[in-house]
Parts: C-alpha cells; structure tokens; sequence
C-alpha cells in the first residue's frame, strides 16, 4: 500500500498589475530626497565655488586715507598692483576716485608725490552724468607712458594725490563713496575703480548694484566687470629737459608746492623793505580764465611803515637754471586793490645765482607802474647782470603800461639773452652780459621805498610757468608746449631734475 499524499496547496490569483514592496518604494523616496538636498547644498555653495575658482583681477587697487574726515584737502594715496600674470602699461591703465563737491567752487586735484613721478600723472576732476547720495563728480588719474610697465605681482608705489577747494574752504569726506578712514594703511578697495584699455577690471562703481563691496569689503572685486570707461590714449612722455606749472594748490602750506620744487620765502634781507617777507602775501585764488583754474597771488602790502609791510616772494627751491627758455603769463598790474595809488611797486620775474661773486648772473624782468629809483613809469626794466658786487650790467627800459596779462618770455641760447613780451622782442644782450652761473626762478612783489602813508595793498599774479632747458623757443613754440600739456590734463612737469 503506497503511502498518502500531502494536500496541495491553494492556488493565488495571478494579479493584473505587480506592486512594490514597501521596502523598495522607501528606498526610492530616501534616495530622492539625498539627491534633493545635495541639489540644494550644491547651489547653495555655488557662489563659494565660483568665487574660489575665479580668475583673479587683472588689477588691484590699494587705498589708504591720508588725512581726516574734515580737513584742508583729502589726501587719497593709491597704489595699483598688477594682479595678473602678464605685463600690464601703465600708460592703459586710470584709476577713480569718488566723491561729492557738496557745494561750492568745483575740487582742483594735484599731486604731492609718486613713485612714478608725480611728471607722469595727468588728472581730471569730472562731474558724473547720475549721481548719487555718495558720488556727484570723481577723480581720474592717468599715467605716461614713461611711467613704465607692472611685472606679474608688481606694484607702482604709492601715489599721494590732493582734492581741495580753491577757496580755502575745508572739505567733508564723511558722505565720499571712496573715502574709507579706517583704511590708515594701504588696502584693498573696491570703492576705487580701476580700468585696463577701457575695461573696467576693478571695483564697484556707484551706479552699480550693491554688493560686500560697497560696505567695504573686496569680496566681490574678482567678479567679472563690465566694460564702463572709453579706453585710454597713453600719452606720451613729457619731453625730457622742461619744467611746467600751472600754480594749482591749496596754500603756502601745500606739501605739493614744496615737492615739486617751490618755496614761499619768509627769510631775511632785501631787495625793497628788508626782512618783510611773509607767506600771508601768497595765495592761489581760483581764476576762471587761468589755464588750470588757479592763479599764483603775491601781493605786497603796507601802511608806509616798514614795520606795518610784507612782500611776497615764491622761488625755487634748486638753481639747476642756467639757460634755454624761461616764459610765464603774468598779470601786472598799474592801480593798487585797495588803497591810494603812487607807490614805488616792482612786480617781478627774474633769473639769479645765489651767490653775489665775481662769476654772477641775473637775468631781469622787472615792471614798475609808477618808476622808481628816481625814473617814471609806467616801465619794464629787462637787464643782464654780470657782477652783482660791480654793478655791472646791461639794461633796458620799455616805457608802456603792461597792466593786464602779458607772455613774458626770456631765452638765453648760443651767447644771446632775449627779452619779449607777447611775442614782442624787447631787447638783446651777448658777450660779456650772458648767464655763466646756475640760476634760481623767482617771482615777487615789492616796494622800492615808502614815501606814502595810509593802507594800501598791491597784487601780482601768475598763471602758469615754463622752461625749455635745451632751447630757445618763440612765444609761439612756448604757447603750443603749454597748450598741449593742459589738454593732457598735466598741471606739473619737471624732467630737469627733482620731483
């Protein structure tokens, strides 16, 4: 007998659709939800990714506060650091500053020093087409291109610059978009911007969006820029061999007046009223018609006592002056500002070596509304000197009124001194009377003597100066040199020697 079978078992229906197991269907939702965050933390980290693998500015701009808040004049210092791996000119490369004029005459820039010669920098003050709470007007400066090149990694040193009003008036750098005064060394600042052949390749200009750099910080200055500036012409290097000044600074105190080779003169001695020099009898008032907006005043000033007058006097501080060309336009004047008319006034621009010797030169210019030394005026004394202990000279007087501006122009070339004014030759010297001794340049205002009483003052004024040290050049070869380095935006230029 065989043995019993086990009952089959039941059969299931066969479903129409299969499901997943619960496991499976949780896995799924799991790994969704992972690719989901890692998707949001990826974007998240974007921006930290991006910025971490962004090429690095082409430049950089470093800025650091030279003076307070309030003060006389804002002292931006720059330093533009070639943040690339390729050379980059100088000469393509501007650089602005922003700020608001809060009224007022119009800001005057100059430059106070550089590493790369304050001769090899050219400035604009330009008032911007949208302005904002923080920037109404900027500061651009510009380089030659005899300012040279930035290796990789290099720098251009420190640049110091002025912003002042000719007024006097102090300026309030608390609402300037570029003012930082935590910056009391050199950093990074995104709130100066930098431009490279016209591209703008550092920082953040006002009317861009906001961004960690507009609240001080370079965060963002390695984003891309867009292009905002129109590309800049190198200018070529000032000709070797001149010295150039239109008088644009702030006072007699103005450390740019100094380092770029004047001196206002306080000191003892002669010539007129002896030990009467003051630095009060200099200013810089702003002239609308003057070629950079300023003038140099000397004004002498005296109530016919010798203790109760000052005279004015600005020279250079070397005498690297020998020959060449010397010329400025100078407003004489034939009437007091205020006061009775009469004095024995010298307005004055000269050449003259240091030391009285044997071996001595002078080389005079000297205007006297009403005469002096017993001898009428109006007249313009042009004279040679020789010896000064002998006496020894050459001269000769123009009897004309010279009130108003005139081109004073003096060459001295090939054993010849020649005197002109406005294009005028006056009068010529050679042989013995010719400069053989280095000279100084000297402007001033003075008295002959004191034979009026009452108060009265005497103002002189200079717009510009220029001298050609390698040749003798025509009131119309001076006209086109001067002209060409203002429409340069150049205020200062000495390729002779010093600053």
């Amino acid at each position: 007998m065989g043995s019993a079978r086990p009952a089959a078992r039941p059969t299931r229906p066969v479903p129409t659709g299969r499901r997943r197991p619960r496991r499976r269907a949780w896995a799924v939702v799991k790994l969704l939800v992972l690719v989901a965050a890692v998707a949001a933390g990826g974007t998240a980290l974007h921006p930290v990714w991006r910025d971490a693998h962004q090429p690095p500015p082409e430049l950089t701009v470093r800025y650091k506060a030279g003076a307070p808040a309030t003060a006389a004049a804002a002292r931006p210092w720059l330093d533009i650091v070639n943040t690339s791996d390729k050379r980059v000119r100088l000469g393509d490369v501007a650089v602005r500053y922003y700020f608001t004029e809060d009224g007022g005459p119009p800001y005057v820039f100059n430059c106070v020093q550089a590493a790369v010669g304050c001769s090899n920098i050219a400035g604009r003050t330009v008032a911007m087409a949208d302005p904002t709470p923080t920037a109404d007007h900027y500061l651009e400066i510009t380089f030659t291109t005899a300012a040279g090149t930035l290796a990789p990694g290099a720098k251009s040193g420190a640049i110091g610059l002025q912003l002042y009003r000719p007024d006097g008036r102090k300026v309030n750098q608390r609402n300037d978009r570029s003012f930082s005064p935590g910056h009391s060394t050199f950093q990074a600042s995104a709130l100066v911007t930098g431009y490279l052949d016209g591209r703008r390749v550092w920082g953040d200009e006002p009317a861009g969006k906001a961004t960690a750099a507009t609240q001080g910080s370079s965060a963002s200055a390695s984003a891309p820029v867009s292009a905002s500036a129109p590309a800049v012409r190198p200018a070529p290097p000032p000709p070797s061999g001149i010295v150039f000044d239109d008088f644009r600074y702030s006072g007699p105190r103005d450390p740019a007046l100094r380092a770029h080779g004047w001196l206002v003169r306080t000191s003892s001695g002669g010539p007129g009223i002896h030990d009467t020099w003051s630095a009060g009898g200099v200013s810089f008032p702003a002239d609308e018609d003057a070629l950079g907006g300023q003038v140099l005043r000397l004004r002498a000033a005296t109530d016919g006592t010798p203790r109760g007058t000052t005279q004015a006097e600005v020279h250079t501080t070397g005498t690297k002056f020998l020959t060449g060309t010397f010329a400025a336009r100078i407003h004489f004047t034939d009437r007091p500002t205020s006061g009775g008319n009469g004095d024995h006034i010298n307005e004055t621009f000269y050449m003259i070596s240091p030391h009285h010797r044997a071996r001595y030169s002078e080389l005079d210019n000297e205007y006297q509304p009403n005469g002096g030394w017993g001898a009428p005026g109006p007249r313009l004394d042009t004279t040679t000197w020789r010896s000064a202990a002998q006496g020894d000279r050459i001269t000769r007087a123009t009897m004309s009124s010279l009130a108003g501006w005139h081109t004073v122009v003096t060459t001295a070339a090939k054993g010849v001194v020649t005197y002109s004014v406005d294009g005028h030759e006056l009068f010529r010297t050679k042989g013995r009377y010719y400069p053989t001794q280095n000279m100084s340049v000297n402007f001033n205002a003075w008295f002959v003597d004191l034979p009026f009483t009452g108060k009265r003052t005497w103002d002189m004024e200079v717009d510009w100066f220029y001298h050609d040290a390698k040749a003798a050049r025509s009131p119309a070869e001076v006209l086109k040199a001067v002209n060409g380095l203002a429409d340069r935006g150049t205020n200062y230029v000495n390729t002779v020697g010093g600053s």
